[in-house]
């Protein structure tokens, strides 16, 4: 058969499913809305909290990460089944009829959490993980934690004051966090200098930068397994990529022999980083594009409707 009848025959396939698929679609949405009530409702309602709840408590580890490739598989399914891939379509629901084994072994860690804290009473700390949002960081004050972050930073290589900073991104670090001491302090040279001072009992481990603000500190980080780096980096440097290969973070090392400042991000490392280049590469990755020192992003957006009211 010719290249252009098959192609024809394909597109063909393609729009009789389309509107096979649109024509279900409209008819279990009409026969949904004949039926429907209030329990139906309430149903819906439940679920919907349900689903809420478990993102929430997710999103605060890297778990979330997990949450994506699933949501893909399921894409992925709709796709296959719908261009009538008969193999695929049939690995596919293998793997989706034992979706539940599989979300308790993925999600173990969480799901155990969840309840131990309401095993032990503590429904108001769940509660309060699961409905709290969180809010909006100020331009202005993520601006200064960036300048005492590079000022603390110069200040450790001339010293050679070995340090670890890991500055969190869209995926939270909450799995990180509790293996260290949460301090949610305002982000200071002087408090990130005093945490990596060598006689401080939380200078070994990693500090989280949440927001604009240090969250914890003497945190342990994953080892990156890659075996290709260099045997001369120490195990800041193996942790600092490690966490950016399993996150979106990025981290910043200062080197004890050396006094070194290296920034890691996507699992590599970029070595001998002055304090200008720090300062740009964090500017880049948390300031948003033409945001002015003392800006909020609602008052940035105000301001541009007022202006074109004018």
């Amino acid at each position: 058969m010719p290249f252009y009848e098959l192609a024809i025959e394909f597109k063909f396939r393609y729009l009789r499913n389309l509107g096979n698929t649109i024509i279900d679609f409209f008819s279990q949405v009409k026969g949904l809305f004949a039926t429907f009530g209030i329990v139906d409702a309430v149903d819906i309602l439940v679920v919907a909290i349900i689903v809420f709840a478990i993102i929430r408590v997710v999103r605060e580890s890297r778990a979330i990460q997990l949450i994506k490739g699933l949501l893909f598989l399921v894409l992925f399914y709709f796709v296959v089944n719908f261009f009538g891939l008969g193999a695929t379509s049939y690995i596919m629901r293998n793997i989706f009829s034992n979706i539940l084994i599989i979300l308790v072994i993925l999600f173990g860690p969480e799901i155990r959490n969840i309840l131990e804290q309401m095993g032990i009473g503590n429904y108001r700390k769940v509660l309060k993980n699961v409905f709290n949002s969180g809010v909006g960081v100020d331009i202005a004050d993520m601006k200064k934690a960036i300048d005492a972050i590079c000022k603390s930073c110069a200040e450790m290589s001339d010293d050679n004051i070995g340090a670890l900073i890991v500055l969190e991104n869209d995926t939270l670090l909450g799995d990180i966090i509790k293996t260290g001491t949460i301090i949610d302090g305002k982000c200071t040279k002087e408090l990130i200098g005093n945490i990596f001072y060598p006689k401080s009992p939380l200078h070994d481990g990693a500090m989280v930068i949440r927001k604009d603000s240090v969250y914890a500190a003497g945190c342990i980080l994953p080892l990156t397994n890659n075996n290709d780096i260099s045997s001369k980096l120490g195990t800041r440097h193996r942790a600092a990529i490690g966490i950016t290969e399993q996150s979106d973070a990025v981290a910043i090392v200062v080197s004890e022999e050396t006094g070194e400042i290296s920034y890691a991000a996507n699992g590599s490392l970029k070595q001998g980083v002055s304090t200008g280049e720090l300062r740009d590469l964090l500017t880049q990755q948390y300031i948003p594009t033409g945001s002015s020192s003392d800006d909020k992003i609602i008052s940035k957006i105000a301001r541009r409707f007022r202006s074109n009211d004018r």
